[in-house]
């Protein structure tokens, strides 16, 4: 009887003891989370202010330079570990499809006139708290989208992450900063009968060379817009005068070239009237280069990206399927967009470097949705993908170039 005020003195002694323990505990693991964080944010800041300096980058030209072997910081992520490559679109994930020859994961860009600064995900994440990024276009746009959440990806922890579908448009949340990054797709920018997503294989190509609105309502409030729209004007397209539908709608061919300066003059009409100069930054991708024709580097006539390994070194080449005039076109577009405007917009001049990349295609190493013929298999040329990019790949350093612009420039 006498020893049990002792034993309950000692036992709440003891269960007082746990529960500071417990509470310095917290307080300690707070203490390290909030010390960590504000180190880390420092620790981004000082990277951003300390290389390279901003007069040296202003005055680089990016997109002139040559593609340097290195495989100690290439590539930016580990491809099969990253769950958009295979989750979204088969057609990237070339390890993953039996390509066996790695090099060109270990290709980096280097610019004649600068170095181009660090890619940092959690910089970039940071960049985009409370933000919307869309990326707006055809498949290459989807292909530099999945490339960007892949260099993000391992930034954002698994249960912090949502992704969400709805129609044409793609999104990925990254919860704890409050950041989106979006695909839409619409690979003419205007209207068109070829706007779903996933049913957009037609023979006869039409669209509303005067209507964007169906589109542009989805990406109207984005922070950060990416644009890129070229190979789906490369054939025939028919200009509709009116509505689908409408009886007294007039149909109309103008030619590529024209019909394509329409398009972005529509394109660049509705950012004129729609864009926040003081919150909206837009960029435009130029032409992502095919390598359909092998005998313009010193193949035999009807082959293409098929077997290749290595890159072009001719410094000069430029294939015949990268249109100059249309190049010229967009340029126009941007510089009007900037002087007579005010919109800040800027071209990512990615054709030239890419073109010297035949090897990066997927080639063979991809998912047929269609079954293989005998044909097919007897030729594998014949069924090569030289359009698209594996993953990780030449999308990386356009989004490299995006990511430069957009913290330090």
């Amino acid at each position: 009887m006498n020893g049990r005020p002792i034993l309950c003195s000692s036992l709440n002694n003891k269960l007082m003891g746990i529960q500071l323990s417990f509470q310095l505990l917290v307080t300690t693991i707070t203490a390290v989370l909030v010390i960590t964080t504000l180190f880390m944010s420092r620790e981004i800041k000082q990277e951003i202010r300390k290389k390279p300096e901003l007069s040296s980058l202003s005055s680089c030209n990016f997109f002139s330079g040559k593609w340097v072997f290195d495989n100690q910081s290439r590539p930016f992520y580990n491809g099969s570990n990253c769950s958009f490559i295979s989750f979204l679109d088969d057609g990237m994930a070339c390890e993953s499809y039996g390509r066996e020859d790695l090099n060109y994961l270990y290709w980096k860009w280097q610019p004649h006139d600068c170095d181009l600064p660090r890619f940092n995900a959690t910089a970039m994440l940071e960049k985009l708290r409370n933000k919307r990024l869309v990326y707006v276009g055809d498949s290459v746009n989807r292909n530099q989208w999945v490339s960007m959440v892949c260099m993000l990806e391992s930034s954002i922890h698994t249960h912090l992450k949502h992704v969400h579908y709805n129609g044409s448009l793609v999104t990925l949340k990254a919860i704890e900063y409050n950041a989106t990054i979006d695909f839409y797709w619409a690979p003419l920018l205007v209207e068109s009968n070829c706007d779903d997503a996933w049913h957009h294989r037609v023979k006869n190509r039409v669209l509303r060379v005067n209507s964007i609105e169906k589109h542009a309502r989805f990406w109207e409030d984005a922070d950060v817009l990416v644009y890129n729209s070229y190979l789906w004007w490369r054939l025939d397209l028919t200009i509709l005068w009116g509505s689908f539908g409408s009886t007294d709608a007039k149909y109309e061919q103008l030619g590529m070239l024209r019909t394509y300066e329409l398009g972005l003059k529509t394109w660049a009409d509705w950012l004129d009237s729609h864009v926040n100069r003081t919150k909206t930054r837009v960029f435009f991708v130029s032409m992502s280069p095919t390598h359909s024709r092998g005998e313009e580097w010193g193949k035999a006539e009807g082959e293409n990206c098929y077997n290749e390994t290595q890159p072009i070194s001719n410094a000069e080449y430029w294939g015949s399927e990268s249109d100059p005039g249309m190049m010229r076109l967009v340029e126009a577009a941007i510089k009007k967009l900037n002087e007579k405007s005010g919109v800040k917009a800027d071209l990512l001049n990615i054709t030239q470097l890419s073109e010297y990349r035949k090897e990066a295609h997927p080639s063979i190493y991809r998912k047929h949705w269609d079954p293989l013929t005998e044909e097919q298999l007897a030729s594998p040329s014949s069924y090569a993908d030289c359009t698209h990019w594996c993953l990780p790949g030449v999308p990386d350093i356009w989004n490299h170039f995006l990511y430069v612009y957009l913290l330090y420039l």
